[in-house]
């Protein structure tokens, strides 16, 4: 038998938990699809910087003629993340025109230091085709989660000597 003061206590944790659990789920939306960016951040950083490090052992020359395709090879890396541009993009909306032609830099006299850098566009930083994340869920309860639009995601190496 309930005490009179308990019986009106009756389903209001039901109803307050009812009313928190959409704040509760959006907040936990939103600390995923966070994490996912911040994911596919760090996979493109790397993805680019394998890339730099696969161009700075070619020869520079490769910039004005390259019959073996090595700059192709190099996006297929960034993109796909092998040099044969098979199986699906390492993260999802990104493909090879949104990774522009690399750039070399020839500095110093003695020895002439080439530096090698290759970049993703990025859409906050870059023109179309570019590359922005996008959620895996667009809105929860009325929220809506907007496209982030990444800088440039870029590399620079030096060719060994």
């Amino acid at each position: 038998m309930s005490s009179p003061r308990t019986s009106h206590q009756h389903g209001v944790a039901l109803i307050e938990f009812a009313l928190t659990l959409p704040v509760l789920l959006v907040l936990t939306f939103i600390t995923t699809e966070f994490g996912r960016a911040l994911y596919q951040y760090n996979t493109l950083t790397k993805a680019v910087r394998d890339a730099a490090r696969y161009l700075s052992v070619q020869d520079p020359m490769i910039a004005t003629s390259d019959p073996q395709g090595l700059i192709t090879k190099a996006k297929n890396l960034v993109v796909f993340g092998n040099v044969v541009g098979t199986g699906d993009p390492l993260t999802i909306g990104l493909s090879v025109s949104q990774v522009p032609k690399p750039t070399w830099q020839h500095a110093g006299a003695s020895p002439v230091i080439n530096t090698v850098t290759i970049r993703i566009a990025g859409c906050a930083t870059s023109a179309p085709p570019c590359y922005k994340f996008t959620p895996l869920v667009s809105s929860v309860f009325g929220v809506t989660f907007g496209t982030v639009n990444f800088s440039d995601i870029s590399a620079t190496m030096r060719a060994p000597l």
